[in-house]
């Protein structure tokens, strides 16, 4: 290796174009090789068979010697190379770096335009740019530099708002790589649809039960009183009337195929609901989620008697046990994702290192960090840079077929 070229000496951008093919990569590896220079920094990407790769390596004595030969193995490879002398490395990457994930379905072109050019705006660089998934939902992450997250943040979101895309702006940190504690509500996150009023649909009272619920979502009422207040009203409802709830649930699309592919990587899972433990807790069993809190329905004699057992799960509560667990599993804060749609999850969301609200109330989406408005509930994994092209190599190296969008 060269020791008297440092960074930011002369150095040389080679760029390739043309079809790709086995061998392309080698080949121009070769080239330089041949010429003594110093690998400095490499970017490749193949978009419908088409190759782009460039190469900066250190100036050799002979750049126009170089600069020959690189357009001989182009025309024996029939494609295109240009080469550029210059000065300096890709230090500047090191300042300010963040990842910008883009979610739409679909991702129109002018949608992307505006987001990139809020980024430039800014006065950021985008590095580099992937495709985190294609179907149901375009999912870009963008690699971005120079800026300030925070206040990036602000600007993205507001364009995100007035597209119709979601987006999420994360440091580029090794927390997006560590094991992780993902805390999510149930009811309209985890799985569609409100416990309590499939179990008020047995008490005859689903349309009332279902207009205090949504009150409560929206934070025009406190949690506590309109729960027991819902509560209440299943005065009498039969203990097994909570089997048949259960038997009807049905999981958010996407939701099994997240905790699977999570837990592959070492996540650990906490559910934290305002709903009922006698349901909560069978839902963790069958996920294979690690923590579950939820408030326990009182019964006696075969029946529900209207009441609640021990303190209710609030929205303080819910933040207080994401802090718990998070401690329990040996994570700090920073290192926990929470996830929900209502306004009894706003403390929870404002406690995590990472909250994202799930197709929630308007004023929730406001408060929260991100906001994800598609009704996939896997595409989180997209937002911790793992692509649907890993979940399903995952799967199939297990033995699964990676369920279609939708059927989770």
């Amino acid at each position: 290796m060269s020791t008297d070229r440092l960074p930011g000496s002369d150095t040389v951008l080679v760029t390739l174009t043309g079809k790709d093919r086995p061998g392309v990569t080698s080949s121009l590896l070769a080239t330089l090789a041949g010429a003594g220079v110093d690998v400095v920094d490499v970017e490749q990407i193949v978009l419908r068979g088409r190759l782009i790769l460039g190469v900066l390596v250190t100036a050799p004595d002979d750049v126009t010697g170089l600069t020959e030969a690189l357009e001989r193995a182009a025309d024996d490879l029939d494609m295109q190379v240009e080469v550029e002398q210059g000065t300096g490395d890709n230090s500047r990457r090191g300042a300010g770096r963040v990842h910008v994930s883009v979610i739409g379905a679909p991702l129109q072109a002018e949608a992307l335009a505006a987001i990139t050019g809020r980024i430039a705006d800014s006065g950021a660089n985008i590095d580099r740019i992937e495709r985190m998934a294609r179907y149901p939902v375009t999912a870009i992450d963008l690699h971005v530099s120079g800026t300030d997250p925070e206040r990036l943040r602000e600007v993205v979101a507001a364009e995100a708002a007035r597209q119709g895309v979601d987006v999420a702006v994360q440091p580029a940190n090794l927390l997006r790589r560590g094991m992780r504690l993902i805390v999510m509500d149930v009811d309209s996150t985890l799985i569609q649809g409100e416990v309590i009023e499939m179990l008020a649909a047995h008490a005859g009272c689903e349309a009332e039960v279902a207009a205090v619920t949504e009150a409560a979502m929206r934070g025009e009422l406190d949690f506590e009183e309109s729960l027991r207040r819902r509560v209440a009203r299943l005065e009498g409802v039969e203990a097994s009337a909570l089997d048949s709830v259960y038997a009807g649930i049905r999981l958010a699309p996407g939701a099994r195929t997240m905790v699977r592919t999570l837990k592959r990587l070492g996540y650990r899972f906490a559910i934290v609901s305002g709903g009922f433990s006698q349901v909560t807790d069978r839902l963790a069993a069958d996920l294979g989620i690690d923590f579950a809190r939820a408030n326990e329905l009182e019964i006696a004699d075969g029946r529900l008697t209207g009441r609640i057992v021990g303190p209710v799960v609030d929205r303080a509560g819910k933040a207080a046990a994401l802090r718990q667990f998070a401690a329990e599993v040996g994570v700090p804060v920073e290192a926990t994702i929470a996830v929900g749609d209502g306004a009894n999850d706003l403390d929870m969301l404002g406690a995590a290192g990472l909250g994202i609200a799930f197709n929630a109330k308007p004023a929730v989406r406001e408060a929260a960090e991100v906001a994800v408005n598609v009704p996939y509930l896997d595409t989180i994994v997209y937002l911790l840079g793992i692509s649907r092209e890993e979940v399903e190599a995952a799967d199939a190296a297990a033995g699964l077929v990676t369920p279609a969008p939708g059927v989770d």
